[in-house]
């Protein structure tokens, strides 16, 4: 897809990624910021720079009442700066009030994976707290089925395959995102 740069088109709303650890929110969103070159952000990033402190620490020190809080504060500001593409963490998008702000304010769009390709991007990792059970698959089956049928509430939704690259899968998400109206800039 080099070369297609001049051709990308104008961004006019945010794009919100969202969905579960693991679903590639960050790589895919990083790539299709590049597409339609404009910035990546991400909010627990977003997060973590403010507080001085990563989300486990976060979770632990503060629990996640007080996070999630900072969250929704973090996608506002995020969705009232200039067009971007932002991956959020996975609850994010579990708040109504969220939801409702992102659909407002920008267009959702959920990368759906199925609970094997998530596991075997997120297994031994220690950066998940939500995970740190005795259990950690258990977990994310049951995580999976609780949030699955609010993530289908996102604008659109994107299916990732295991044999795409990450370049691929953002050309994915553009195909699936261009029908929707008033995200991109009509040209002539």
């Amino acid at each position: 897809m080099k070369g297609e740069q001049g051709t990308a088109p104008r961004l006019q709303k945010t794009i919100v990624l969202v969905g579960m650890m693991g679903a590639g929110k960050t790589a895919v969103g990083t790539a299709l910021a590049r597409a339609l070159a404009v910035p990546f952000q991400d909010s627990d990033e977003e997060i973590v720079r403010a507080a001085q402190m990563s989300v486990a620490e976060i979770f632990e020190r503060d629990g996640e009442p007080f996070f999630r809080a900072r969250e929704s504060e973090v996608i506002e500001r995020l969705l009232t700066g200039r067009p971007a593409v932002v991956s959020t963490g996975g609850g994010a998008f579990m708040s109504e009030a969220n939801r409702e702000m992102i659909a407002r304010l920008g267009v959702s769009c959920w990368l759906k994976a199925d609970l094997d390709l998530l596991w075997n991007r997120v297994k031994g990792k220690n950066t998940r707290p939500l995970l740190r059970t005795a259990d950690p698959r258990a977990t994310l089956a049951g995580l999976i089925e609780k949030r699955y049928p609010i993530y289908g509430l996102a604008q659109v939704t994107v299916t990732a395959e295991p044999g795409l690259s990450i370049d691929e899968m953002a050309q994915k998400v553009i195909a699936a995102l261009k029908p929707h109206p008033g995200l991109f800039a009509e040209d002539a």
